[in-house]
């Protein structure tokens, strides 16, 4: 063989070397600084694999955005390689369907049962006995976070739970402070979340929205809460709404807010202005009234595809996600907790350690909404709690009423 086949015959083993190559679009939600960043660990490990490039498909404006544009392209034959989405009916839909990969041989493989937990994080990620997806991470929307330096500047100490909190809101007024800064659209649905089951309790919130009790909802705990988000509309000013959730959670960083409810992902803010919890900013889970968390979170899929060599990279991206390494680096970054119960915890701040020492006592921890309502429901409950929040003349008796009505009916 003279030099120049040999040049010929490596060229073409090159070539094939990197024939295995595949850009893998990943498509997701995380847009502000915190999640940008926590996204980038994911998408980082996986380029340093080697193989295959993690191609980024980022979609602004949230799930309530993103969700039905991810299911739009799925169901139009146009499918990503890998996306982000919450478990829940959604995504149980596609499945029965036939348009998600099966993970059941990587799951297996890789041992997943015997390390995430808790073990109904798998049990939302399966169906008819198969796993179509990959918890990355636990998030509890039921925080309060708190200023300190804006406390500090109205000269009060720095409340423990949400009575006292509403409490300070008229000397936090006085000192030129927001009492509360909120996020438009649904992080006022999240707050609603939160005031369920800090104020109204457990019980209260599974009667709601496992059981599906209407009587419960008409009941007097059910009132008592909405009453809390009555006072809560009444005493916000315009200047206080802002168009996103972390618009919210900045104003609180900057201190010119004392507090915002928001979910555990808020914790990834506070990190990319280098501010330190019990220091800089109080987190309080359950409002202080309930140590609480749901095991929401979010969880990647695999839409199915004709191409043999997408597949091979959709199974390596789903290894990398759950190794230690990876669920250590980007739960930190994301605020939320991860979902392997064998990893080194050691970094984890006073916030993440507080979620996980709740995260312990199974009766502290409740479904969320994704995974007991049907979109629908979920819109319509959403589309009320928004419009009482946006409507001062709505009376809590007939967002009580309205309430059960659509709770009555709940698929």
């Amino acid at each position: 063989m003279n030099k120049f086949s040999v040049a010929a015959v490596m060229a073409a083993a090159l070539m094939c070397g990197t024939a295995h190559a595949t850009d893998l679009e990943v498509t997701h939600w995380w847009t502000s600084g915190g999640e940008a960043a926590a996204v980038k660990v994911f998408a980082d490990s996986f380029d340093a694999l080697g193989t295959d490039k993690w191609v980024d498909g980022a979609i602004a404006g949230g799930g309530d955005t993103a969700n039905p544009i991810i299911i739009s392209r799925i169901l139009g034959g146009n499918p990503m390689g890998a996306t982000q989405m919450n478990t829940g009916r959604d995504a149980e839909q596609l499945i029965q369907a036939g348009l998600m990969q099966d993970l059941s041989e990587v799951a297996a493989a890789e041992k997943w049962a015997d390390v995430i937990r808790p073990a109904k994080l798998m049990d939302s990620c399966m169906f008819e006995g198969k796993m179509y997806c990959v918890p990355v991470n636990i998030h509890s929307t039921q925080w309060l976070w708190l200023s300190d330096a804006a406390f500090k500047q109205a000269g009060i100490p720095t409340p423990t739970n949400w009575n006292d909190y509403v409490a300070d809101f008229p000397k936090l007024k006085e000192a030129g402070i927001l009492p509360m800064a909120i996020g438009q659209g649904w992080p006022i649905n999240t707050m609603w979340g939160s005031l369920l089951a800090g104020i109204g309790g457990l019980d209260l919130f599974r009667q709601v929205n496992v059981e599906k009790n209407a009587d419960a909802v008409r009941g007097p705990e059910f009132k008592a809460v909405v009453q809390a988000l009555a006072d809560v509309r009444d005493a916000t000013e315009s200047n206080a709404m802002v168009p996103q959730w972390n618009d919210a959670i900045n104003l609180v960083i900057e201190g010119k807010a004392a507090g915002n409810v928001m979910g555990d992902w808020a914790q990834g803010e506070f990190a990319v202005a280098n501010q330190v919890a019990g220091t800089d900013y109080e987190c309080l889970p359950g409002l202080g009234l309930h140590d609480v968390v749901d095991t929401g979170g979010d969880a990647f899929y695999f839409p199915k595809n004709d191409d043999p060599e997408v597949t091979r990279a959709q199974l390596e991206l789903a290894k990398l996600l759950l190794t230690p390494e990876t669920q250590v680096a980007f739960n930190l970054k994301k605020g939320s907790m991860p979902v392997r119960g064998d990893v080194d915890l050691n970094a984890a701040n006073d916030c993440m350690k507080k979620g996980l020492a709740i995260l312990a006592n199974p009766d502290n921890v409740l479904p969320t909404g994704d995974q007991t309502f049907s979109s629908d429901t979920q819109g319509q409950l959403q589309d009320l709690v928004l419009a009482f929040f946006a409507d001062k003349s709505m009376t809590v008796d007939d967002m009580q009423a309205q309430f059960a009505d659509i709770v009555a009916s709940a698929d």
